[in-house]
């Protein structure tokens, strides 16, 4: 499947000449969300300046889906990823057991196909030097850690870190999962939830002759789970699971040769993948996700990405919702008049969609890290014999870019279309 295949673009109804002028925006945080937020905003018509807590961008030691919908999306506000160069588009979606025997190949071909939209796999990095190229003169100000605002008439102040002040006519809160804009509008939250699960990272160059280019493969073994995705000019990107208290797996100081044995027997494009991955590529995080909340704003304040919305990982569509909120966030307020109004419109219509998202992920997370014989059969056996056509309905309006939502309206993968959770009953 080309990376040259064309994208279906949403036609917004933009009044570019009516835009009030010299409005301005404040963005915290600089990854995915932050800048493609940024970018939407300044397209709109919007001054942005970004603040991030970090001292420099950071490009992470992982890899990620920029699936159809996020890609339409992308489109929508003018972004070209330029696939040749920087990712990979997915032509093929294995899952097998832990030896390597097929259970499934999932349609997302298919479904790509249909929709005239590519699914992306990319460096995260590469992502995020795709978005700093496509406004490289976008103010981004590093080491600038924003700790709480205060809203005065229509107007909001953000207070960051060493007592600076910034102010403007709008606020994005894109600091991620302790997002202090989401705590102020919300107050203390209970915390998180854990996913159950330790997940191994790593990048290296890699070729094998099991492991076909612009694959993702996941084998699933017993209350493990590893995955392979080639993010494009002979680069690999992989992933593991086990499930694992989360006291021993914050204490986990392992290394290369901990995980060859973890996985031994495994295989062998998954063995090889961990053997030849430099010691200083490899890392370990704990995987979590929020209750959702329904208040992402006030004002003329808002959330995007994981700020609004964390979510585990399973679906691949953490980016893409950012992404998407960033479309929508641009549509909503791009020419309008009454700046939290349009804020409030964003927020309803993006919130069953993300809502759907989150409990999905949730759910495929909790299943397909199954543990014990029975489970384990069952999970397999549940995805081998599942109907074409009903993997299709649940797969499909994840991937389709809603566009314009309006609250109770029917839109395709939008209000009422969302996706639910693979694992139903």
């Amino acid at each position: 499947m080309p990376s040259s295949m064309p994208c279906v673009r949403p036609k917004f109804d933009r009044k570019w000449a009516e835009m009030p002028q010299n409005r301005t925006a404040i963005v915290a945080g600089a990854g995915v969300a932050g800048l493609t937020t940024a970018i939407a905003l300044r397209r709109s018509g919007f001054d942005v300046t970004v603040y991030e807590r970090a001292e420099g961008m950071r490009s992470g030691g992982f890899g990620l889906s920029v699936m159809s919908n996020a890609v339409a999306a992308l489109d929508s506000l003018g972004i070209d990823l330029d696939l040749e160069q920087r990712g990979r588009a997915l032509e093929r979606y294995y899952v097998k057991d832990s030896r390597g025997k097929l259970i499934r190949e999932f349609p997302f071909p298919e479904i790509i196909a249909r929709l005239g939209v590519p699914s992306v796999c990319i460096g995260r990095g590469d992502l995020l030097a795709t978005l700093r190229d496509q406004e490289p003169d976008l103010p981004v100000v590093f080491g600038a850690a924003a700790e709480r605002f205060e809203v005065s008439g229509d107007r909001v102040r953000l207070y960051l870190a060493e007592g600076r002040e910034v102010e403007a006519d709008v606020l994005i809160g894109a600091d991620g999962f302790h997002s202090a804009i989401r705590r102020q509008l919300n107050g203390p939250e209970e915390g998180w939830r854990e996913s159950g699960y330790i997940v191994w990272l790593g990048i290296t160059d890699y070729a094998h002759p099991r492991f076909e280019p612009g694959s993702v493969v996941h084998f699933w073994g017993d209350g493990k789970r590893f995955g392979l995705v080639d993010i494009g000019h002979g680069r690999l990107y992989w992933w593991a699971t086990e499930n694992m208290p989360l006291a021993r797996a914050q204490e986990w100081s392992g290394g290369r040769a901990d995980l060859l044995d973890r996985y031994r027997g495994w295989a062998e494009e998954v063995v090889e993948a961990i053997r030849i991955t430099p010691e200083d590529s490899l890392t370990s995080v704990i995987t979590r996700d929020r209750p959702f909340i329904d208040r992402w704003g006030s004002g003329p304040v808002t959330l995007v990405g994981d700020a609004a919305h964390p979510m585990l990982t399973s679906l691949g569509q953490g980016a893409a919702m950012a992404i998407e909120d960033a479309a929508i966030l641009a549509e909503q307020i791009g020419g309008a008049d009454d700046i939290s109004s349009a804020l409030r419109a964003y927020e309803d219509g993006r919130r069953d969609r993300t809502r759907a998202v989150v409990e999905a992920t949730r759910a495929i997370s909790d299943f397909e890290q199954s543990q014990g014989p029975v489970r384990r059969r069952f999970r397999d056996a549940y995805f081998r014999l599942m109907p074409h056509r009903a993997l299709v309905a649940r797969l499909e309006p994840a991937l389709t870019f809603p566009g314009h939502m309006t609250p109770g309206r029917t839109v395709r993968g939008g209000t009422s279309d969302t996706p639910s959770a693979i694992v139903e009953g």
